[in-house]
């Protein structure tokens, strides 16, 4: 059976439902953005929000994906980097009961964590401490490992190490793996656009990329990165939430339509929508299912608070999964 290899930034995600903006105003974290903290800061938002309930989980983009490919039955492996603390254990474990293989490594900060403020309106706004989780370095990635696994998927937010990416790829065409990659991020792609251009051009098979990436990778324009990603990738495809997705390969393209569903928490959308499509990419399903099934999954995740689904609505979705 195929099998996946995902590598990030190995964070641990503490979501917390705040009853107003004022939080946010209080340390200065523009709603719906992803901020970069110091751990001094991270601690006082931690501190300010003691008294409201909280969820911890695993997180990091590409570890989302992977929880979501190991419970669909695809054998899942992730590369990351933590902290010797409490959190590195609580994310080490969450991966093993998960049965998805723990590559880990051990740095020399604390474990990342995503201090996720989720609003009334269901908007989220991330206070990101990274730890450790930026200590991965390219001497670190063995050819060993990435023997084990046909395809390699990347999180957007590991784009700022370019020496990681180009061992990435390496080792990929090395062991004979096909690479997807998720954007992660507008800004992202702005900072690292003509890295990015010559990156997908020369390694990536899959992407991954929502309309506000697709916009900043067109320079401004949503349609012009849609199809010059298309252009570039075997598969290009682009979320676009509501509306669902549209994919592009080999100059054909599908148009995917959205579930309905009762918006709680869009945290892990894109990500569960990654591993729906993967799954369905793996088991030579066509494009379009792989699509469907990728807008099963990401509805499935917005009507619960976090980015992981319960086991109740695996077992649903494991049913719905024999009559798309």
């Amino acid at each position: 059976m195929k099998s996946v290899l995902g590598i990030g930034n190995a964070l641990v995600d503490i979501l917390v439902r705040v009853e107003n903006e004022e939080m946010l105003k209080k340390f200065k974290l523009p709603k719906g953005s992803m901020q970069l903290v110091s751990h001094e800061l991270a601690n006082e938002v931690d501190l300010a929000t003691s008294g409201l309930a909280k969820s911890q989980a695993s997180g990091g983009s590409a570890s989302n994906t992977m929880h979501g490919l190991a419970k669909l039955g695809i054998p899942a492996g992730y590369i990351g980097k933590i902290g010797h603390d409490h959190l590195g254990e609580f994310f080490k474990n969450d991966l093993l009961k998960n049965n998805i293989q723990a590559h880990l490594l051990e740095g020399s900060k604390g474990t990342g964590r995503a201090l996720t403020l989720i609003t009334t309106d269901t908007e989220r706004t991330f206070a990101t401490h990274l730890g450790s989780a930026i200590e991965l370095q390219k001497e670190e990635l063995i050819k060993e490992i990435f023997e084990k696994y046909s395809l390699i998927h990347i999180e957007g937010y590991l784009l700022q190490n370019h020496s990681l990416l180009q061992k990435i790829a390496e080792l990929a065409k090395a062991t004979g793996a096909e690479i997807s990659l998720d954007l992660a991020s507008y800004n992202i792609v702005e900072e690292n656009l003509d890295f990015l251009n010559d990156f997908i051009q020369a390694n990536v098979d899959i992407v991954f990329a929502n309309e506000e990436e697709a916009k900043a990778y067109g320079k401004g324009n949503t349609e012009e990165g849609f199809y010059h990603l298309g252009k570039q990738t075997s598969i290009a495809v682009v979320k676009t939430g509501r509306n669902g997705s549209v994919i592009h390969s080999n100059g054909e393209l599908y148009e995917i339509g959205s579930i309905p569903a009762e918006v709680i928490d869009t945290t892990g959308a894109g990500d569960l929508y990654a591993s729906g499509f993967l799954y369905g990419y793996l088991n030579n399903y066509s494009l379009k299912k792989c699509g469907d099934i990728g807008s099963l999954l990401a509805a499935m995740v917005i009507e619960l608070v976090g980015a992981k689904i319960d086991e109740h609505r695996w077992t649903e979705i494991k049913t719905m999964l024999k009559h798309l």
